[in-house]
Formats: C-alpha cells, sequence, structure tokens
C-alpha cells in the first residue's frame, strides 16, 4: 500500500490525499480519473476510516465492480465488501429496503423492469377505454418518467395547471389519470418502477428528517462518479446526505457532458462551487490517452463551448500524427475509404480488427460501413444494437419485399399479415396455418380466394374482408414492381402500409432512429440498383438485391463476442472506452451536428461536446469522414462539411484529398460567378480535386463532365485518365474495349477496387 501514491501524478495526488470538506475533480478526456478514485477510497481507509462510512456512486454496475476489484487488490478483499458501492439506483433501492415500510411498501417489494412498467401502463390506459393510438403506453410510460425525475408527483401534478392544460393540448387530457392509476397499481403490487428508487428516496430522506440524519451519520465520505451526468433527482439525494459532514468529492468532465436527453442536468457540475462555496477544484489535465495531436485538437474544439470550466488538458505523449480528413463523393465511397483504410492499416502494420473503431451520429450510418467492411471480409461487431439487416423495422419491411418476390415465402407473410396492426389475431393466422397443411395449399392462394373459403375454414366474414384488403394491396404492390423503381416502391410500401405512421406517431428517439433505418435501407437499394445498371452484367432486380444482402448477412456473425472484430458504434455508447485508431463518420451539417439538437447554444454545445467525445476515444490516429452528397429519402442531397471539422485548428489537421477551406461556402454561391473578365479578373475554374492525396492541387486538370450517350472516342477518355465517380470514388482507367453502345472502361477505384462499367452509363468525370 506505502507506494499507490508514487504512481499518481501531482494533480492526482492532491485529489486522493485531500479527504475533508467538499471536492470538485475535473477529470480531463484519459486524464486517470478511475485512478483517483480507486486510490482515494484506498487511502481513505488506510487512515483508518471504516468502509462502512464510505459511499461510492457510479452510473454503471460495470464501473463499480471494476473499481471494486481495484480497491480489493489494494486494501483487502475484506475491507473492499463493507464499502458502499455501486450504481444510484442499486443504492437507493438498499435503502429503500431497509426503510420502505415507512411508504407503505413491504421490504422485498418488487422492482419492475421497463417491460413490467409497461404491461401496467397498457392495463391501465385499457382499464380507462382510452384510445392507444392517441395514448401510446411508450409514450405515456416516457412521460410519467420525465414527471418521476423532475420529482412531479401525481399531487404536485394535480397541482401545476401548466402541466395539466400542456397534456390536454396535446390531446391527452386524461394522463393525469393515468399516472395516478399507474402509481396505484404499482403500490397496490408492492412494486417499485426505476424511477421511484430516486423518487421514493427523495420522499424518505424529506418526510422523515430521522432517516435523514441516520444516513447522514452513516455515510461520511462520499463520492460520485460522472457527476456532470446526474439529473436533478440525483442532484438532491446527494445534496441531503452530504449536507451534515460535507466530506462530498464529485468527479466529471463538463466537456463529456452528453446525456441531456436522458436528463442529465450539467448544471449540476457547473455550478458545484456555488452550492459548496468552500469547494476545492482540482483539474486533472494530463491526458495518458492520446498523442499530443489529438489533444491539441480536442482543446481545440471545446473552446468554442461558452458554458464551461477552465481546465486545459495536455499530455506528455508523442506528437502523433495530424487528424486525417477524408472529402467523399458519397456515403457509399465514404463506407469504401473507410473499409480500405482498415484493410491497409492491417497488411501494412499488422494491427488487429479490434484495434479500430468506426463512430457514427446515428444506426442508420451503419449499413454503408456494414456493407463496406463485408466486402473486404473485415469481421465488425455493431454494439449497442444489432446489424443493420437484422433490426426489426428493416425485415419487417424485407418482409414485404420477400412476399412480392416470392408469395411462397410464409415466413415473411406471417410476418406481415397483421403489420402494421389490420384486426388479424393470432386465432386467424392460426386457422390459416392448420388449412394451408390440410389442404396443402400455399397460404397466399387461400388468401386469392378468401372470400369464397372463408367460412369453411373457420373464418367471420368481417376477418375474411380484412385479409382480402390486405391480399389486394400485396397484388397491387406487385403490379407496380414492373413499372415502378424499386427504391419508390420500397418507401410507397413503408408509407402506404402504415409503418412511417405507426413509427411517427410514437414520436420517440428509438421510432426516430427506426424512421432513419427505414429511410437507408430505401438508400441501399437505389445504390445497388444503380451500381448493378453500371456495372457490365450487372443485375439490377430486387430479387439480386435480397439475394445479396442474405448472402452478405450470413458472411458477418454477431455472436463471437470475444473475436477479433472491428467495433461499430454511436459516439454516445463510445463514452468511456478507447482504441488506437478511430474514425468518425456523417461529419456533416444536419447530421453531425444532427438537425434535431441544433436549435439552442445549448444543444449545440452539448453536440459539440459529443464530437469532443468521439475524437478523445482515439489513442494514436484519428479520421473524420464526411461526404458531399447523401441520399436522404431516396434524394440524393448535398452537404456541407460539419462546423466541428473548420473549429479544429488547421496546424492538427491533413486534408487527404481536398483543400477543405476553399470549400467551405455558407452561402452556397460562387464568388467566381461575380465581377467582369474585362477589370482584370481571373477566369473562374472548375472545382478542383486532387489525383492523389495532396494539399498543393493547382496543377491538376479541370473536371470535364462525361456524357452518358457517347461513345468512347468523343469522350475522350484514354488509358491512364484518372476519373471520379459519385459513388466509388477515384480511379484511373486501366482498359478500354467495345465500340459505342457497348462500350465498356475497366477503372481500379482507390477505395471500391476494379469496376468493369458500361461506358453509357457510367457518371465519370475527369480529374
Amino acid at each position: 500500500m506505502q507506494n499507490y501514491l508514487s504512481q499518481l501524478n501531482d494533480s492526482q495526488k492532491e485529489a486522493v490525499i485531500t479527504t475533508e470538506g467538499p471536492l470538485m475533480v475535473i477529470a480531463g478526456a484519459g486524464s486517470g480519473k478511475t485512478r483517483v478514485l480507486t486510490y482515494r477510497i484506498a487511502h481513505l481507509i488506510e487512515k483508518g476510516v471504516d468502509p462502512f462510512t464510505i459511499l461510492a456512486l457510479t452510473f454503471t454496475n460495470k464501473a463499480a465492480r471494476e473499481m471494486k476489484e481495484r480497491i480489493a487488490k489494494l486494501v483487502g478483499d475484506s475491507e473492499a465488501k463493507s464499502l458502499w458501492m455501486g450504481t444510484f439506483h442499486s443504492v437507493f433501492a438498499r435503502i429503500l429496503r431497509s426503510e420502505a415500510q415507512l411508504l407503505g411498501y413491504p421490504s422485498n417489494f418488487t422492482i419492475y423492469d421497463a417491460q413490467d412498467a409497461l404491461s401496467v401502463i397498457k392495463k391501465v390506459i385499457k382499464d380507462l377505454e382510452l384510445d392507444t393510438d392517441i395514448y401510446k403506453p411508450k409514450q405515456v410510460l416516457g412521460r410519467i418518467s420525465q414527471y418521476k425525475n423532475n420529482l412531479i408527483t401525481v399531487r404536485a401534478y394535480f397541482n401545476t395547471p401548466e402541466l395539466i392544460e400542456a397534456d390536454a393540448s396535446s390531446r391527452k387530457p386524461k394522463l393525469g389519470e393515468v399516472y395516478r392509476m399507474y402509481v396505484e397499481r404499482c403500490f397496490k403490487n408492492g412494486a417499485m418502477d426505476f424511477d421511484d428508487l430516486l423518487l421514493r428516496t427523495n420522499e424518505i430522506l424529506t418526510r422523515f428528517p430521522e432517516v435523514l440524519a441516520k444516513y447522514q451519520n452513516r455515510f461520511r465520505y462520499i463520492l460520485v462518479d460522472e457527476y456532470q451526468d446526474t439529473n436533478h433527482s440525483q442532484y438532491l439525494i446527494v445534496k441531503a446526505l452530504a449536507s451534515r459532514f460535507e466530506n462530498l468529492c464529485v468527479v466529471g468532465d463538463d466537456a463529456q457532458s452528453i446525456y441531456a436527453f436522458r436528463g442529465a442536468n450539467i448544471a449540476n457540475i457547473l455550478n458545484f462551487q456555488s452550492d459548496y462555496p468552500d469547494a476545492k477544484s482540482i483539474a486533472l489535465e494530463q491526458n495518458y490517452r492520446s498523442t499530443k495531436n489529438i489533444v491539441n485538437a480536442a482543446n481545440t474544439i471545446i473552446k468554442h463551448n461558452k458554458e464551461q470550466l477552465d481546465k486545459n488538458v495536455w499530455t506528455s505523449n508523442e506528437q502523433g500524427e495530424k487528424i486525417q480528413v477524408y472529402r467523399a463523393f458519397s456515403d457509399t465511397d465514404e463506407a469504401n475509404f473507410i473499409a480500405n483504410t482498415v484493410f491497409e492499416s492491417k497488411l501494412n502494420h499488422q494491427q488487429k480488427n479490434s484495434d479500430f473503431a468506426i463512430l457514427y451520429r446515428t444506426n442508420a450510418q451503419s449499413r454503408a460501413i456494414e456493407d463496406a467492411l463485408r466486402k473486404k471480409n473485415i469481421p465488425y461487431q455493431v454494439f449497442g444494437g444489432i446489424s443493420f439487416y437484422q433490426r426489426k423495422e428493416i425485415k419487417d419491411l424485407l418482409a414485404y419485399l420477400r412476399v412480392l418476390v416470392n408469395p411462397k415465402d410464409e415466413e415473411a407473410l406471417l410476418r406481415i399479415i397483421n403489420y402494421p396492426a389490420r384486426g388479424i389475431g393470432d386465432s386467424t393466422l392460426n386457422k390459416l396455418i392448420i388449412a394451408s397443411d390440410e389442404k396443402q395449399t400455399p397460404i397466399y392462394e387461400l388468401l386469392e380466394n378468401i372470400n369464397q373459403i372463408g367460412v369453411s375454414i373457420g373464418l367471420n366474414k368481417g376477418i375474411s374482408g380484412k385479409l382480402s384488403v390486405f391480399w389486394e394491396m400485396i397484388k397491387s404492390f406487385k403490379i407496380q414492381l414492373n413499372t415502378t423503381e424499386v427504391h419508390e416502391l420500397a418507401m410507397q410500401i413503408a408509407t402506404q402500409t402504415g409503418m412511417i405512421r405507426v413509427l411517427k406517431e410514437d414520436n420517440t428517439p428509438e421510432s426516430i432512429s427506426k424512421i432513419e433505418n427505414i429511410n437507408e435501407l430505401v438508400n441501399s437499394i437505389q445504390g445497388f440498383i444503380e451500381e448493378q445498371k453500371e456495372i457490365e452484367d450487372g443485375v439490377p432486380t430486387l430479387e439480386y438485391f435480397m439475394e445479396n444482402i442474405t448472402l452478405a448477412s450470413d458472411v458477418q456473425g454477431q455472436n463471437d463476442e470475444d473475436a477479433d472484430k472491428v467495433s461499430l458504434l454511436t459516439v454516445h455508447l463510445a463514452k468511456g472506452l478507447e482504441f488506437p485508431v478511430v474514425f468518425v463518420a456523417g461529419m456533416e451539417e444536419d447530421l453531425f451536428p444532427s438537425m434535431m439538437a441544433s436549435n439552442t447554444r445549448q444543444e449545440l454545445e452539448e453536440e459539440r461536446r459529443l464530437f469532443y467525445v468521439a475524437l478523445t476515444r482515439s489513442e494514436k490516429k484519428a479520421y473524420l469522414s464526411y461526404a458531399i452528397t447523401r441520399f436522404r429519402w431516396g434524394k440524393i442531397v448535398d452537404n456541407e462539411p460539419s462546423r466541428f471539422i473548420e473549429e479544429i485548428d488547421e496546424q492538427y489537421v491533413e486534408l487527404l484529398n481536398q483543400d477543405l477551406k476553399s470549400n467551405v461556402n455558407r452561402s452556397g454561391l460562387s464568388n467566381d460567378i461575380f465581377g467582369d473578365f474585362s477589370q482584370g479578373q481571373s477566369k473562374p475554374q472548375a472545382n478542383i480535386i486532387p489525383k492523389k492525396r495532396v494539399s498543393n492541387p493547382q496543377n491538376l486538370k479541370p473536371i470535364h463532365q462525361v456524357s452518358s450517350a457517347n461513345t468512347k472516342e468523343n469522350l475522350n477518355i484514354k488509358v491512364g485518365d484518372s476519373v471520379v465517380h459519385d459513388r466509388f470514388g477515384r480511379g484511373e482507367v486501366e482498359f478500354l474495349e467495345g465500340e459505342k453502345e457497348d462500350a465498356k472502361v475497366h477503372i481500379n477505384f482507390d477505395n471500391a477496387g476494379k469496376k468493369k462499367l458500361l461506358l453509357r452509363f457510367a457518371k465519370l468525370r475527369i480529374v
């Protein structure tokens, strides 16, 4: 034990040995905050503090477990087990077990998980005979969760006319009644949900002063990890428990506060010294994780935020490489660049797949990246979710498409026959399955004649009518398959069946993400069909698309968590993790920062903190990429690079394939359209894209647009030319063959590999 202080730098050591009074430790990214918390607890115990009087609160069970294991190595297993350490919910559940009878709950009360709580809400809504299209159970439960976390009890709700009016204006005048009945049902069942664990702890400490005094005396030393992520309810509990001895140590980083959507309140850490005027503040500013270049770049980003605590993160690590910025022509080109870079890095530097992480702002972005990795046979793991083509909303829409391709596909047919809900229940499905088996007839053939045979298989006229309407809709889609672009039909199906409407009405972050995923599937179909049209011997059909993704999905197993795989995850999920090489994809305005989180300065600053978190996950090398065009809702949308790229000091950035600054033009106008050449101004030049990764492109040839209907003679393409394709990016012409309508060009693309394209369809530009 005696040598543990020698393992700390000066700031860390000060944070460990400053044991009395309020203390705020501002822990910059990669500065060793877990070590400080661990050693601080060990130091308290070595000083003679009874471990039973130490309370340590974390945000995840994993963090609590890791800290306890580290402490056990320092002070022994017995002492470590005596600590009160765990998540807010687990610690407060332990307190409530002892005190619940004061509130009328049994000590062995049940803790409802999200599914249990949702089940109770559904029963309440049913008993009140409310319309579930208006009182959507998940939405209602989310609203009640907000009330509880802001300490709005049922009594407080009915005493606040503004809340009642707000719910009435959103067509939910009975929401207060649902809240009241839900709380009564939980109480009657002797159960608390997760939010109750915080709300009821606040109630106990407020209503029963003797209980508050008991736990104030018990917890003489309190430590809180990730303090910037606490909500109002958690803040009040900590404040109450610490108010007697004020030996409160909070550790966190305002620059990594990214959970406002969950109720986290950054003001808790920003105002700590207002709450405790005598508080000492220590900044852990030495970063042990990243190179100097990454640390300095991150500092230049976060300085643009007004609401922040003063600190200057630094590192003594090597200078490291500059942050690489790649300007892609499309989301496909971006994905190919990432996959190609991973492939080459493994080959040239003997790196493992697990050395790489690909971060994105929204889950839908993973689709193009997954496709590109699979083409390179690079194994990957999607964290915090499942592979794109395995997501429910994707499988639902694909099931509709599968039935159009093959009406005998009963698994797909049964999946969609009552989704979205159209009043066709399990009983009806069972009758169809039994009739199909008995008659040795596929279900789709039964549906063809359902109005004639419905009664004979036990269906009433109403149900037969619903089945008939469903099958007529499917037949209508099948007819359109011959006359409508496949991606347009897919979007039509998502809209006309009600899939989009159901998700929009749900109006939760999860449902918005699902709509984005459906959009991305439509993009995937459009991109695939267009690519197949350009490639010689391409098969631009829905059937081939379905076959392609089915086979590709089988290649990528997701079960072996210990395997060597590239990590794919959202930036939110990446918090607390680190990787040697990090890619941040989709660095575009309205994507990152998100269009939905840039309406106020507070929202924009949270997006900037999110980008700061993304960049500081990297140990050695970071890549930022953006696409100047991206498919959205079946249309190609032009994009601007994210303002966050511009905010990085240019000395820390290397632009791989463009002069970034010259391309940034917020107005969308070129200064070349103004002025008179007769006044001595230079003639405007076409936009220039360098042939290779250079920063001085002025000597390169201007771009010429290639007309799609011309022959190779008047296209003027020759072997050795550098060309650009909207989806495949840059490449070099290796071979030309054929004449006129049959002309073909062989191109070796930097990121997409070798392609043989039909010249009359290929969208190429010579550079």
